[in-house]
């Protein structure tokens, strides 16, 4: 493969133009990618990132109330007014189905936005996980894997995605690793050493900055779900036209 493959340990560490004419996987683990990953596949009829809470106040008081949801979270929490935290089983079919979610977080909807100018952009997480590899597979464009972080700082868990994307790519080369980019060397060795087992995997989901704190909030449960793979095909798109998330009708 001749293409260029790059990660990016936090949004910070590339600049907007770095990504123009490639594709960016934004991946946010715990939890906003496996959020938006679920919502669209029980049925949300489109997802509007937005940077700041007040922008998805504002963006939602101009739509149908029937039709529109806000979620997302500040600090891992629910927002005061919102209908729906960041949390991936709260987005139910019963929930969302046919509905636009106003959604705002605080680290994957800001990646998102840092990204937006690149060709395309999907959203990753290791649900599903296969589904993103099969669309980067079939696309010669330049590869950015942004992982969002928590707070500035580099996680585990988005390290551990993106080095799982890259460990699936690998499998259809000729080449060993034809990739000279070392923060993508270091998200394939973390995944590489800490999913030989599942309890190992299990463990370094927890371990990190993102991991702790979805503990320290009593979101066990959604670790589990975040860490499980190819629970879904879809891969969701952020519109730059519509500037809205939505699973594309090919």
């Amino acid at each position: 493969m001749k293409r260029e493959v790059k990660v990016h340990l936090l949004p910070t560490l590339f600049e907007p133009a770095d990504v123009r004419g490639g594709v960016a996987v934004i991946i946010d683990v715990l939890r906003a990618s496996t959020t938006i990953t679920h919502a669209l596949a029980n049925g949300a009829a489109r997802i509007l990132p937005c940077g700041e809470v007040e922008e998805a106040r504002q963006i939602a008081s101009a739509l149908d109330p029937d039709e529109v949801r806000l979620g997302g979270e500040r600090e891992g929490v629910l927002i005061e007014g919102f209908h729906f935290d960041n949390n991936p089983l709260a987005y139910t079919p019963a929930a969302v189905a046919g509905k636009t979610i106003v959604f705002t977080t605080s680290n994957g909807t800001r990646a998102l936005l840092r990204a937006a100018g690149a060709d395309r952009v999907m959203i990753g997480s290791f649900v599903n996980l296969q589904g993103i590899v099969n669309q980067l597979q079939n696309d010669p464009r330049p590869v950015h894997l942004v992982c969002a972080g928590t707070k500035g700082s580099i996680t585990i868990e988005d390290s551990l995605c993106a080095g799982a994307i890259v460990d699936r790519l690998l499998a259809t080369e000729q080449e060993s690793n034809p990739w000279n980019d070392d923060q993508l060397q270091l998200a394939l060795a973390l995944f590489r050493q800490h999913s030989v087992t599942p309890e190992s995997f299990r463990r370094a989901m927890r371990s990190g900055y993102g991991g702790r704190n979805c503990v320290r909030l009593g979101f066990d449960e959604q670790i589990d779900l975040a860490g499980t793979y190819d629970l879904f095909e879809i891969v969701p798109e952020y519109n730059v036209a519509t500037k809205s998330i939505e699973i594309p009708r090919h």
